[in-house]
Formats: structure tokens, C-alpha cells, sequence
């Protein structure tokens, strides 16, 4: 700055035995009509507007050509009919009237709003956006409202903390992976306590899936020790029934004639991972009984009918085998 200038605004002194004293006092008077309470009518141009209001102010663009030329980054105020081009200072504030945005000059270059906020609270340089409230509210301006939270990359937290004493205790959202997560702090580290995978559209709790309507009933199986799959597996075909328990429990049933010639072997609609045991009951008139012919195997019996006198029956037998699938 020159010592015939202020330090701030750059207007200008009256300087001893001056003469037209007038003219410097109206100069400064302009600069401060166009500075206090800056408002920029745009900050796009390159050149002129064709017919400028007096006093119109603009921010000129970053390629000036005409009467703006080599004035890039400056503000172009229209005084007398002319152009008069004031350098903006770190900390000037400037509201561009066609945009709706307000700049702030941070001593290189113009950025938009401000760059820390604090409501009640002072915020610092990683919490930029503060509020001390006894609550907050976002609504929505006629219909929707979201309320994004977006995270650099797949290996970032995108998450809402909730803190006690200003110690974290809960957390619910993307914690380093693509999975949604709620996790708790038990004193002494994380844990994740429900989990959603998205590929598998599952809720997992650790890394067991939690039991809905829609995977109660299905597939089961077990993985690592741990039932996986549906909580029970139905299913028939021309040998009977059978119905699976994610335990291990298999439970198969069947109705079939009986041999009067010899025994009759029932094949089990589902096999057994060790010999299950057998029983059932005859649909007959005469007192029979159902006996095994032989020791259960995993994936059959042989069985017959037999009244008081020991001769076998071609009755109904209505047939239970228990075992374990897994």
C-alpha cells in the first residue's frame, strides 16, 4: 500500500495544502460505497456488461479481455463512466448477487462461505460445523429430506457416533467396509453387533445370520460348526417324508404295506449320517406288531408285521425313523 493510501480499503488521503480536496474525498466515498456491503452483480464475466449501472460491482473472470483486460481475480467497480479495479484482501466478504453465494477472500483466491461454522460452540479445523443445542432439526421444503454422509472410499467410515462424556459408546454406519453396521464399545474395545451384507442381502450378528420369515424354512447345512442355511428343510418323494433341524436332527416317516413273504425294506427319503432309530404301527384288524428284521442301517431298514401266533402281516405300517443328518 502507498502512505497516500489507507491500509485496508486503499482510499485515498487529503494531503496538506491539497488542492480540489473534493475530488479525493469523493473517490474514497465511492470506494467505500462499493466496498461496505459488497455485492458483486456477477462473478462470470470476462468482459464488461454492455450497459453497467453506476456503482455496479463485478468479480472479473480469470481470462479478461476490453476494458478488463489484466485484471483477473480484482473487483471492477463502474465509476464516472469508467472502470476503477480494487484488489481484494484475505478476510473481504463479497455476496454475488446472480448466484446467491457468498465468497470469502482467504488472501489468494475467492471461496465459497464460510470455512468453519460454530452455533453456540467454537469449531476448529476437524470439527468445522459445530452446535451447542438442547436438540436439532432438519425438515424437508415440501417433500423429501436426506441427510447424506459420504466417505472418500471403500475403506473409509462413513458413520454417526454417539458419545457419552465425550467417549464413544455406539456407532451405526459404514465402518470400513461396504457392509451397514451397528457396533458398541464395551469398556474395552468395538464390537460389531449387527452387521447387513448387502451381496447377500443377510443380517448377521458376528458372523451368524439372524433368522427371518423369508430363510426360516430352506437348505440347511452347517459351516465351521455352525448351522447355515434355514432353521428347518422340508421334503417327499415316493419313499415318505422327511423333515431336517439345523441341530443335526432328521426326522423321516413313510406309510407302506407289509410283506406277508418276507421283509420289507424301506428306503428312507433322506439318508442318515449314523443308523436312526425305527418304530411304527400297523393299520390292521388283528393285533400285529411292527419288528425289526435287522439293525437299522443310514440309508434303509427291513421290517415286517407279525400277529400273537408270529405270522407275518401284509398290513399298513405307518413308520418313524429319528437320527442325525449331520
Amino acid at each position: 500500500m502507498s502512505d497516500d493510501l489507507t491500509p485496508r480499503l486503499g482510499l485515498p488521503y487529503l494531503l496538506p495544502a491539497q488542492a480540489q480536496k473534493h475530488v479525493t474525498v469523493n473517490e474514497a466515498l465511492e470506494r467505500l460505497d462499493a466496498l461496505t456491503q459488497l455485492a458483486l452483480a456477477s462473478r462470470s464475466l470476462s468482459v464488461p456488461p454492455a450497459a453497467p449501472a453506476a456503482g455496479e460491482c463485478h468479480l472479473v473472470g480469470s481470462a479478461p479481455a476490453g476494458d478488463w483486460e489484466g485484471q483477473a481475480g480484482r473487483i471492477a467497480q463502474r465509476e464516472g463512466g469508467g472502470w476503477v479495479f480494487i484488489t481484494p484482501r484475505a478476510g473481504w466478504r463479497a455476496h454475488v448477487l446472480d448466484e446467491g453465494v457468498t465468497l470469502i477472500h482467504d488472501g489468494t483466491q475467492w471461496l465459497e462461505g464460510p470455512r468453519r461454522l460454530g452455533v453456540n460452540a467454537a469449531p476448529d479445523a476437524v470439527n468445522r460445523f459445530v452446535v451447542a443445542s438442547a436438540a436439532s432439526l432438519f425438515t424437508h421444503e415440501g417433500d423429501d429430506h436426506r441427510l447424506a454422509i459420504n466417505r472418500a472410499g471403500a475403506g473409509d467410515t462413513a458413520s454417526v457416533v454417539f458419545q457419552s462424556g465425550w467417549t464413544g459408546l455406539a456407532e451405526i454406519g459404514l465402518a470400513g467396509g461396504d457392509g451397514f453396521t451397528i457396533k458398541a464399545f464395551d469398556g474395552s474395545t468395538w464390537y460389531e453387533a449387527l452387521r447387513v451384507d448387502a451381496a447377500e442381502r443377510e443380517l448377521l450378528a458376528g458372523e451368524a445370520v439372524l433368522y427371518h420369515r423369508s430363510n426360516l424354512l430352506g437348505p440347511v447345512g452347517f459351516s465351521g460348526g455352525l448351522p447355515a442355511g434355514g432353521v428347518l428343510e422340508r421334503g417327499a418323494n415316493a419313499n415318505g417324508d422327511w423333515l431336517r433341524l439345523a441341530d443335526g436332527t432328521q426326522i423321516c416317516s413313510h406309510r407302506l404295506a407289509a410283506s406277508t413273504v418276507s421283509a420289507t425294506v424301506w428306503t428312507y427319503p433322506a439318508a442318515f449320517d449314523f443308523a436312526p432309530v425305527v418304530t411304527g404301527t400297523a393299520e390292521a384288524g388283528t393285533l400285529s406288531v411292527l419288528c425289526l428284521d435287522a439293525a437299522p442301517d443310514t440309508s434303509s431298514v427291513g421290517f415286517s408285521l407279525r400277529d400273537g401266533t408270529d405270522a407275518r402281516r401284509g398290513d399298513m405300517a405307518y413308520l418313524l425313523a429319528i437320527g442325525r443328518w449331520a
